[in-house]
């Protein structure tokens, strides 16, 4: 006997990383079952419920629910559980990531950078924006740290698709508020979006990141990540999870129970980037002694270099590296190096001779020996343990 497929509608944008880690959670939890058909097409945040939904004999949704598309879901009857979780979709099961474990990382990554004032960069009345404000505030009031917070204008009930847009008209009113700010600040940026708007005004104002000020964002969202400058650091949530959760709430709904619970997953880990090394300090001398050193260190320069571009002398420099970083000009030189090699390692298939100049070393022998003394592995033996695990 032929059995009936049990279908289900996925209206959840492939336009951003978050979205597409969604599909591929409930996309492995159909898997599972066999018996789901699942159907999807490209949208992005913001678009309508499509036509073919009301004729498609569906038994169930699973939705990115807002203010633009609560209506139509509503009058089809059918099991519905919301992956985004505004307000306007009170009273449908939902499943959505831990906001108070996202605020906590993001924090954490910064105090332990030595970071000890804050800011936030969101939008005012976006659910997501507000809740992660809120949490990251309460971290911040527990350190007994200031705090200076900067949202776009937005109103309550406006769709997600829209406070982002407002976002994104208002660099003047941004750019004057980060002029304000005390540096160093450690900056949670509501999502990476935000935050590379955040990057790309202090690049305008000539604020330099980290040094002046840290941005962290929220999704991981390898595409906005890397096109940042400097590449962003951001708070990976377990999308995957959320969307399998989903799509077993779902299940559930489909066979009989009701629900009207809010579930939350909390989020995987951090994804460092390029600064996740530096470490704040309010001496801003030395602060500007080490962008220098992390601007230039692959491009062979030694102790008498930084020397010359420090108006400290080279024993002031030592004292106040030891003070302040408990490590020395030119082990700070080595240690930016080395996590230069280590990105080339992973991201490239170019031989040693080659990526040791790109490292600021003249031959590939002596980059492998430093290295080695400094990692414990050789060149070739770190590239080999990043190498994707295969199962034979």
């Amino acid at each position: 006997m032929a059995v009936t497929p049990t279908r289900v509608a996925l209206l959840i944008e492939s336009s951003r990383s978050y979205g597409r880690r969604l599909l591929r959670g409930i996309s492995l939890y159909a898997r599972t079952r066999g018996d789901w058909a699942l159907l999807h097409q490209e949208m992005t945040m913001g678009d309508s419920v499509p036509n073919w939904i009301s004729q498609a004999n569906l038994s169930g949704v699973i939705a990115r629910v807002d203010t633009h598309n609560i209506g139509p879901l509503k009058q089809l009857g059918l099991p519905i559980v919301d992956v985004l979780c505004s307000r306007s979709a009170l009273g449908i099961p939902q499943v959505e990531t831990d906001d108070r474990a996202v605020a906590q990382l993001a924090f954490e990554h910064l105090y332990e950078r030595g970071f000890r004032r804050f800011a936030f960069c969101g939008y005012r009345g976006a659910h997501y924006s507000e809740a992660r404000l809120l949490h990251f505030r309460e971290c911040v009031a527990a350190a007994g740290c200031p705090m200076s917070i900067y949202e776009t204008a937005g109103g309550r009930g406006e769709s997600l698709s829209v406070a982002e847009q407002r976002g994104v008209s208002d660099t003047d009113s941004l750019a004057a508020w980060l002029q304000t700010l005390q540096r160093p600040t450690g900056l949670m940026a509501c999502h990476d979006i935000r935050g590379q708007q955040v990057l790309n005004a202090c690049r305008q104002l000539d604020i330099s990141v980290p040094d002046d000020i840290g941005v962290i964002g929220v999704d991981d969202d390898d595409m906005i990540c890397s096109l940042s400058d400097p590449p962003l650091t951001s708070v990976r949530p377990d999308a995957e999870a959320v969307g399998y959760r989903a799509a077993e709430t779902l299940s559930a709904m489909i066979a009989g129970a009701s629900s009207s619970n809010v579930e939350h997953v909390t989020p995987t880990q951090i994804v460092q980037r390029q600064w996740t090394q530096v470490i704040a300090v309010d001496d801003p001398e030395l602060s500007r002694v080490c962008r220098f050193i992390r601007e230039n260190a692959c491009h062979g320069i030694d102790v008498a270099d930084i020397v010359e571009f420090s108006a400290l002398s080279r024993r002031q420099l030592e004292r106040r590296f030891r003070q302040h970083l408990d490590t020395t000009p030119r082990e700070e030189i080595t240690a930016v190096q080395i996590r230069r090699l280590k990105q080339l390692l992973t991201e490239t298939e170019l031989p040693l001779e080659q990526i040791a100049p790109l490292a600021g070393y003249r031959h590939a022998e002596s980059m492998s020996v430093t290295f080695k003394r400094e990692t414990g592995q050789t060149p070739g033996g770190y590239r080999r343990s990043r190498l994707p695990r295969t199962d034979s």
